[in-house]
């Protein structure tokens, strides 16, 4: 909603069973990831008729589907994730939020759904941390995770963009993404199934990208790795990305590598700013196709040192080994990844406020 003026405003329905503060702070003691939901959660509708409406935050719960709801058959649907960081003064925080509602409106135009404006997304976020700032945890690596996402709501069934939409956004406090810390994970090679294809929806950030990625994510589960790496779907060579985080490559030379932005390619906030980061901190880095030989052959002859990959949920995560039937590849400096780590460490002291924001990515809630 906006007022008179033209400001997004919205109304606030308290959760009369929000959890005690001692059950709360049992909770950040030890988050985990996407385990734990905060005691409210934004919603609002649009129409056709009415545009975007009823920006409310209420008590977090389920949600009512109509059977034949839109989303439930024909996937219309889209999300973002985003963190909330406590700062050693108390202040709360958020990394590039206005990247984040960029994308999410393009994702929204590749699917059909109406864009939310900057001033929604933003505006919801603010709210539901004013409902729930205490929810966002303290400590290193610790954060408060959004996630905004939309859907078609419309009771219908029929292939076309649904004409009632529902936006939503969520939180969990978040502490590391991988148990095992920040070591190296080994990566399996998807050589059968391909994550998007040209033209497709690969460069939005929907569930249907995601769902199409599990199978192959077991398979890579099934032979001890983390994650699992995709090619291109047309010439099966050229790396793409993994299920759900970008990939980098660290030369002998210094110079950084990363897959050129190919239309199938989600385009992470967190591998926009590596870009940048990397930069600052002198490496040459080029964005460009690498093939699936390149990255072997590099490993094999020391030309490629280090792999590591990068997502919102997990930051910046060293690469051990790219496995596949018969074989795998390591990098010679995968165990130590000294570059991987430096770029991090020079992100998340951005993030948590202990080091100069140079390129004012950070915003006050």
């Amino acid at each position: 909603m906006t007022d008179e003026a033209g400001t997004f405003t919205s109304r606030f329905e308290p959760n009369p069973a929000a959890l005690s503060d001692e059950r709360r702070d049992e909770i950040l003691a030890n988050p985990g990831f996407g385990l734990h939901f905060t005691d409210h959660m934004f919603l609002a509708e649009w129409t056709p008729e009415t545009g975007w409406a009823d920006a409310r935050v209420v008590p977090y719960g389920p949600l009512t589907l109509d059977p034949a709801a839109a989303v439930l058959h024909y996937a219309q649907e889209v999300f973002e994730g985003l963190k909330a960081y406590a700062h050693a003064d108390g202040s709360i925080w958020l990394f590039r939020p206005e990247a984040n509602a960029a994308r999410m409106q393009r994702s929204c135009h590749r699917l059909a759904l109406p864009e939310l404006p900057t001033e929604w997304f933003l505006g919801s976020i603010r709210a539901l941390i004013e409902a729930d700032g205490a929810w966002v945890p303290r400590g290193e690596e610790k954060s408060l995770y959004l996630r905004p996402f939309m859907f078609a709501s419309e009771k219908f069934l029929g292939v076309r963009p649904a004409h009632h939409v529902t936006y939503s956004v969520i939180a969990s406090p978040a502490g590391a993404y991988f148990a095992s810390g920040v070591k190296p994970v080994d990566i399996w090679l998807s050589t059968e199934y391909g994550r998007a294809g040209a033209g497709g929806t690969g460069a939005a950030k929907c569930g249907g990208n995601y769902a199409s990625s599990l199978l192959p994510q077991q398979e890579a589960y099934d032979h001890g790795c983390a994650q699992v790496a995709f090619l291109d779907a047309s010439e099966h060579k050229y790396v793409e990305e993994l299920g759900g985080m970008n990939l980098y490559f660290v030369f002998a030379d210094g110079s950084i590598v990363t897959p050129a932005k190919s239309g199938s390619i989600l385009e992470g906030i967190t591998r926009d700013s590596i870009l940048t980061l990397a930069r600052d901190l002198g490496h040459e880095v080029t964005e460009r196709r690498i093939t699936i030989d390149e990255w072997r052959d590099g490993t094999s002859d020391g030309s490629i040192v280090e792999v590591f990959a990068c997502g919102t949920a997990a930051v910046v995560t060293p690469v051990g080994a790219l496995k596949w039937d018969g074989g795998e590849a390591v990098a010679a400096e995968a165990e130590t990844s000294k570059v991987a780590h430096a770029i991090r460490q020079a992100l998340v002291d951005i993030q948590y406020g202990r080091a100069e924001d140079r390129h004012g990515w950070m915003t006050a809630v």
